[in-house]
């Protein structure tokens, strides 16, 4: 990050100001045997717990509930190890910075493909938005480096968000089952819809944001080329 070890953190998701008063009042609670650590392993627990959870649809599509409290679960640890290290001034910005990237990358792995292994969304759709997906956090952590700036969320879109989507698309799903929807170009499962509209964002919003962010720092460095002038 430019060579130092800090970053301001950008977070204008919809859920953003409720999310971090959230955090805050538990990071005021959590008792000290509770470290940031155990905060990441519990999320990645979590994570491991969504993947069971599709898998186990294939047995009783009631296990829907149990990948729904994996989200809650990824979310309490991933969102408050950072939030609880702040608060307790016990920050180890690259270290902190490395593992929950590295963890991050590994829990978005088991949930896309824990949804692709599941009866309700075709494997190459999940394999798909996990591309579109990781592209998306390269580019967060890419931006983090040159801009010192770590964008937590696109157009008030983060990944708190993306969970309560997934929650919300988990309860229709204990509905609609696998029922088939016919379009002009196959037939697919609600989930199979909500996975190729996380797609096209993914995929769309990759290209807008990269675009825009490369005019601004074309912009940003012609400046300061000619101040030095």
């Amino acid at each position: 990050m430019n060579g130092s070890t800090s970053h301001t953190r950008v977070n204008q998701s919809i859920l953003g100001i409720l999310e971090k008063r959230a955090l805050k009042w538990l990071a005021e609670r959590m008792p000290a045997w509770v470290t940031p650590d155990l905060l990441t392993a519990i999320g990645f627990v979590g994570s491991v717990i969504i993947f069971a959870g599709y898998l186990l649809t294939t047995i009783d599509v009631r296990f829907m509930w149990l990948a729904s409290f994996g989200f809650a679960l990824n979310w309490f640890g991933d969102s408050l190890d950072g939030t609880l290290a702040r608060f307790r001034k016990i920050e180890r910005p690259r270290y902190g910075y490395f593992i929950d990237h590295v963890v991050d990358t590994f829990a978005e792995v088991l949930v896309f493909v824990g949804v692709g292994l599941s009866p309700y969304v075709r494997f190459d759709l999940a394999l798909i938005a996990l591309i579109g997906y990781l592209m998306v956090s390269n580019f967060v952590y890419i931006v983090t480096y040159v801009s010192d700036e770590f964008r937590i969320s696109y157009a008030k879109l983060g990944p708190t968000e993306i969970r309560i989507i997934a929650i919300l698309t988990n309860t229709v799903m204990l509905v609609a089952g696998t029922k088939q929807y016919r379009l002009p170009f196959g037939s697919f499962t609600f989930f199979d819809l909500v996975m190729m509209a996380l797609i096209a964002l993914f995929y769309i919003g990759f290209v807008v944001i990269v675009l825009l962010k490369a005019n601004q720092l074309s912009h940003e460095d012609t400046l300061a080329q000619n101040n030095k002038k």
